[in-house]
């Protein structure tokens, strides 16, 4: 379900009821692009048309917005408008001003626009009923945003700010790389540094012992932890950064978890949610211990804004394992 999570802290009053949410939602329901529209975001059934638009299983609701693009490369945009640009020389015997070029790609783009291929993302969303929290599956601000946009015109507005603390999640690392973190948390074999001076110098350990002298000394020497790996009890494994997102999930014991065919699709789904919202419930409640009063939006805090159209990928996660140690 997630690979990545942002989290959010949410002021507005939630719907009491899964059938009033999937109502609000279908309200804001996804519309493929036209054939002159670059974008076009909206909410689809998480699960199927026929549970409608939400799905609400032990306090924890799911959503899915869907965005859709027209993919049209810069490149091949740029090379029809040569064409057209010498097609204009060869009529008019003159080179184009600077009005009549931007005129002239403003043409060649809406002829093209409609010919484009389309390419569809899905975002993925829990909303955590008692910590008031949405977990947005997206390690990529624009892509939240973009969610939280879509939900403000389904919902009439959302106050939302991402989740924060008294005390900074920097300081949950540090304290969790050297032993002294909250119980819950466990070292795991993966995490990140920089350099604190020049904040361009960068070092990775993966797959090793983050207890060993060796990567322990490079704190002691001047660097920051800006991602560590860690597992929560025996539920689920994570990279938390400094900005507070989670990314590489993996909760654990789900491979061991023997299969039922008999299983419809539904009920598979139901346990996943379940899984999943009891997990990221726990970590926000752990993270409320370990830093603090919880920072929650003001009654007229709206963070995010739409995202820009012209971004269609972002990384959602941290680079593929590598070797156990690289410096940049």
């Amino acid at each position: 379900m997630f690979r990545s999570v942002r989290f959010y802290s949410l002021a507005s009053p939630w719907l009491d009821t899964e059938q009033a949410l999937s109502e609000k939602l279908a309200g804001a329901a996804f519309k493929p692009c036209g054939p002159f529209t670059e974008r076009s975001s909206g909410f689809e059934p998480p699960v199927g048309d026929e549970h409608g638009f939400a799905r609400r299983v032990a306090g924890t609701d799911l959503l899915r917005l869907r965005s859709q693009v027209r993919v049209l490369p810069a490149a091949a945009l740029n090379e029809a408008v040569e064409v057209r640009i010498a097609e204009y020389v060869a009529r008019m015997q003159e080179k184009p001003g600077r009005r009549t070029r931007r005129q002239l790609k403003e043409q060649t783009r809406d002829e093209l626009l409609p010919k484009a291929l389309l390419k569809s993302e899905r975002t993925t969303a829990l909303y955590l009923a008692s910590e008031r929290v949405l977990a947005i599956g997206s390690a990529a601000p624009a892509r939240a945003e973009r969610f939280l946009e879509q939900l403000r015109v389904a919902l009439g507005g959302v106050e939302a700010k991402q989740l924060d603390f008294t005390r900074p999640f920097g300081e949950l690392l540090t304290r969790t790389f050297v032993g002294e973190g909250p119980r819950e948390f466990v070292l795991a074999r993966e995490c990140r540094m920089r350099d604190r001076k020049d904040g361009k110098s960068t070092v990775r350990w993966q797959n090793v012992d983050l207890a060993h002298s060796t990567v322990q000394r490079c704190l002691r020497d001047g660097m920051e932890i800006t991602h560590l790996a860690f597992e929560l009890g025996n539920m689920l494994h994570g990279v938390l950064d400094a900005n507070g997102v989670l990314t590489k999930i993996e909760l654990l014991g789900m491979d061991e978890a023997p299969a039922n065919d008999g299983d419809d699709a539904l009920a598979k789904q139901d346990a996943e949610i379940a899984l999943y919202g009891g997990a990221l419930r726990d970590l926000v409640s752990t993270l409320k211990h370990a830093l603090g009063a919880e920072l929650r939006p003001s009654a007229h805090t709206i963070v995010g804004t739409a995202a820009e159209p012209a971004a269609i990928e972002l990384a959602d996660e941290l680079e593929p394992a590598g070797p156990a140690f690289a410096t940049t």
